[in-house]
């Protein structure tokens, strides 16, 4: 079983099992406490009619006295209200009144007149002094009870003095369809609180796990050698782990890319440094003045291919050890290709060529670093100069196809050689001058590939129907 679903049933099954027992408790409480808020209601009821009809009962009219009057008007009322969604057309009251011995005197249902009740709880609590109340069945053995609430009637005359216990009796089933309906409800709340939290669980879950997942494609990328970002620095328990990976990346790649880099660095510096030390050994011996020249230029030449070899290493080695694009920024890059054609002018007078810019004419924006976007249109450039014949032109354009950003060289040199194609791109690889110059230093296009690679882009060089070469560079329009 997958990580994310263990997750998923776990936090599910703790917050699905709280919330069945917390409904459950909820459930029971509903009948119990509408039950007890109608008994509240009840002891008023009983304790306001049992001072109405405090004066009747003293006079010995309580039945046909004006408190049964209007209690007779009361039970003939038809209320017409509605409440919570349930209609009430009839008043449910049953008022009985005894004597201080517990006989009934009054019944608004006119059926107990004469009966002894001084042995029902209401009662015979309430002629003690105590509170009284029962519930009983509407019939015998029926299941449906119904609540009895009974107030103390007092001689108006001699308050303190009973004389007789006032019942107010309502039955329980005119309760149900409330208490059933809030059942219903919290049933139907509680239906909510589950999904809701097994939709909770299920975005927890599937954060967890696209987090974790990230992890695990960044660990396989890294143990698998490919250059990778890492995943987004968070302040928790993950994020410490993808830091841990990433240092633990760094340091075992940097000590790769070192063995790798001196090894390089120490193969091409052989060349110049064996001829910088044959000219250095020629002119410690008498020589006429236009072979010493010739010597020493020819020192000041390999000094100057050694740095320039150093100094674009030490680029290389820049974007290579990243991995990833440290800066990234909105980038107008036809505004930057016209700022490398005003730049190159002065290489191009000298070499006696003309550079034409298309398709620069509106913005084209990308997403990325524009000092390594410059630097790598820049190599572009100064291959085609270095590659084009004099009084020659180059061509830079730019245009947008299938949502990238195209870049392009043209050049009226001799192409790239067939044997070439395959290998322009690695490190140290270069070709011969047209104008019999030295070699770069085969550093410039594995630049450009790196730079496209952290864009998201890429880098290409070939050579164009009738003559010549053509380099791009491709990046996502943002």
């Amino acid at each position: 079983m997958r990580l994310g679903l263990r997750l998923f049933l776990g936090f599910f099954l703790i917050v699905g099992l709280a919330a069945f027992f917390v409904m459950r408790v909820f459930v029971d409480e509903v009948k119990p406490g509408v039950r007890q808020a109608m008994e509240s209601t009840l002891v008023d009821t009983a304790n306001v009619l049992a001072a109405m009809a405090a004066d009747d009962l003293k006079a010995g009219r309580i039945a046909e006295g004006r408190f049964a009057g209007d209690l007779a008007r009361v039970r003939d009322r038809d209320p017409e209200a509605t409440i919570w969604r349930f209609p009430k057309r009839s008043i449910d009251y049953r008022v009985t009144v005894t004597d201080a011995r517990g006989i009934v005197v009054f019944d608004s249902e006119g059926r107990d007149l004469g009966r002894d009740n001084s042995r029902w709880n209401d009662v015979y609590r309430t002629l003690r002094g105590e509170y009284g109340a029962r519930s009983s069945p509407e019939s015998p053995g029926s299941e449906r009870t119904v609540m009895h609430v009974a107030a103390p009637v007092f001689d108006p005359e001699a308050p303190g003095t009973l004389i007789g216990v006032l019942t107010v009796a309502k039955p329980n089933r005119t309760l149900e369809p409330f208490i059933e309906a809030s059942q219903r409800s919290i049933l139907g709340k509680g239906a909510w609180l589950i999904g809701l939290s097994a939709l909770v669980g299920l975005l927890m879950t599937w954060w967890l796990a696209r987090r974790i997942g990230r992890l695990n494609r960044y660990a396989q990328a890294v143990a698998a050698g490919q250059p990778v970002a890492p995943p987004p620095r968070r302040r928790d328990e993950i994020g410490d782990l993808a830091r841990a990976l990433e240092d633990m990346r760094r340091k075992l790649e940097g000590k790769a890319y070192v063995e790798q880099y001196v090894q390089s660095l120490t193969h091409e510096m052989k060349s110049p440094l064996a001829a910088i030390r044959g000219a250095a050994e020629l002119l410690q011996e008498p020589l006429p003045e236009a072979e010493r020249r010739r010597f020493a230029a020819n020192i000041q030449a390999q000094q100057q291919r050694l740095t320039e070899t150093i100094d674009k290493l030490l680029a290389l080695a820049e974007v290579e050890q990243h991995g990833w694009l440290q800066r990234r920024e909105a980038l107008d890059l036809s505004a930057l290709l016209r700022q490398l054609a005003a730049s190159v002018e002065p290489q191009l007078a000298a070499a006696r060529l003309q550079l034409r810019v298309e398709g620069a004419d509106s913005p084209l924006v990308v997403r990325g670093d524009p000092f390594l976007v410059r630097q790598a249109l820049a190599n572009l450039v100064d291959n085609a100069i270095a590659f084009s014949p004099a009084g020659g032109s180059i061509l830079l354009g730019i245009s947008v196809a299938e949502g990238r950003v195209r870049a392009t060289v043209r050049d009226a040199g001799p192409g790239v050689p067939d044997y070439a194609l395959g290998r322009v791109f690695e490190r140290f690889y270069s070709l011969a001058r047209p104008d019999g110059g030295g070699r770069s230093s085969g550093l410039g296009l594995p630049f450009v590939r790196e730079v496209a690679r952290l864009h998201g882009g890429e880098a290409w060089l070939g050579n164009r129907d009738g003559g010549g070469a053509e380099a791009g560079l491709s990046l996502p329009l943002a």
